[in-house]
């Protein structure tokens, strides 16, 4: 008779049992759900760096997504620029850094901390403005953890990817590091991608002796800033300037000083021009700058100082010769007439009629500036 009531605490363990089951199970599928999110989320992440176009897509797009897919609270980047070569040639092609505050440069590996060997590690632990400064310049508030994560490239130290939380267990030295190591060697392997690209790009866009652009960048640059400058309604300006009796250089003092005399050329222009401007080397003896938010009349005065600042000033060449150099200018303006034409073929007018008011300075006796009417 009292056989059921033994069963009865069984029945309730049994099903106490199978609730605390179910929740397990429940747990572990949420936990599952979560880290299916996660790695999908940095899978998309992956696939949009891997398909940067550029340096600063790529950039912008690890700034941008890399704190959403990873919950993290501060995410900067810190490069090895000897020399300052990857910011020189970035910057040339027309990177802007200050959109960028969180990409960071250092000359020397060293400088990032890392205890040296073939494969330093990742430094994870509590945030320290006195240790972490340099690598967050300008932190979330309440951060409170941080990884310190180097971008390995053929045993070489290239950078380091910098992760901080406001979650002070979220980054601690015990924690692995084998899914962050993963996700910043996916990153190094683009940035040396992208860089590489860049700088080949930089090489096709650049006169190999004067180091200025080249004609190619010129041409490519003059049909975006016309169109640029239609959209915003700004002036832009354009002056050829040949530099005088060039062969009789080469002839007096040879090829090489020649060449020195081009170098020196290109140098003074450059003193006279903004950051915004651009200067190439069109071909042989001859240059073109590019003039942004300039009309005819204040180009024609740059024109001037530039033409005062070769013909005021001897050559010092090697050997300690010395030569004076004039240059002839031609300067012209983009119209507002032109307004609604192809914008390729208003590039060619452009430059045809700074051509024209060249050959009218050479043919009024050089070492002038000359303005199209």
């Amino acid at each position: 008779m009292h056989q059921p009531d033994a069963v009865l605490p069984d029945l309730h363990d049994l099903v106490a049992e199978n609730e605390a089951l179910r929740a397990r199970i429940g747990h572990v599928m949420e936990q599952a759900q979560r880290n299916h999110d996660i790695m999908c989320r940095h899978q998309a992440f992956d696939l949009e760096i891997v398909g940067a176009a550029n340096f600063p897509q790529l950039v912008g797009t690890i700034f941008r997504l890399l704190p959403v897919v990873s919950d993290l609270d501060s995410v900067t980047l810190s490069l090895v620029d000897t020399d300052a070569d990857i910011y020189t040639v970035m910057h040339k092609l027309g990177v802007d850094f200050e959109t960028l505050p969180d990409l960071l440069f250092c000359e020397h590996a060293v400088e990032l901390g890392f205890d040296a060997g073939e494969r330093p590690r990742p430094r994870l632990g509590a945030y320290d403005r006195a240790l972490h400064g340099a690598m967050f310049p300008q932190p979330a508030p309440g951060l409170r953890s941080v990884a310190l994560v180097p971008l390995m490239r053929n045993q070489r130290l290239i950078g380091s990817l910098n992760l901080g939380s406001n979650d002070s267990e979220r980054f601690t030295p015990a924690l692995g590091t084998d899914f962050v190591e993963h996700m910043a060697s996916i990153i190094a392997i683009c940035l040396e991608n992208v860089i590489s690209n860049e700088m080949l790009k930089y090489i096709g866009l650049t006169d190999p002796l004067t180091g200025i652009y080249n004609r190619r960048y010129i041409d490519r640059r003059l049909v975006e800033e016309i169109a640029r400058a239609w959209r915003q309604d700004y002036q832009i300006a354009f002056m050829f300037i040949d530099v005088d009796h060039f062969k009789q250089v080469n002839d007096k003092v040879g090829h090489q000083a020649g060449d020195d005399v081009l170098r020196e050329v290109a140098a003074r222009i450059k003193m006279e021009l903004r950051v915004s401007d651009a200067l190439a080397r069109f071909g042989g003896e001859e240059f073109v700058v590019l003039l942004i938010n300039a009309d005819l009349q204040a180009a024609a005065r740059v024109a001037d100082r530039i033409r005062a600042g070769m013909a005021d000033k001897p050559f010092d060449l090697a050997g300690g010769q010395y030569l004076n150099v004039s240059v002839s200018i031609g300067v012209a303006a983009l119209g507002a007439c032109a307004r609604g034409h192809a914008v390729e073929a208003v590039a060619q007018q452009l430059v045809a009629a700074a051509d024209g008011a060249l050959y009218r300075a050479k043919e009024a006796g050089r070492n002038r500036v000359v303005t199209a009417g």
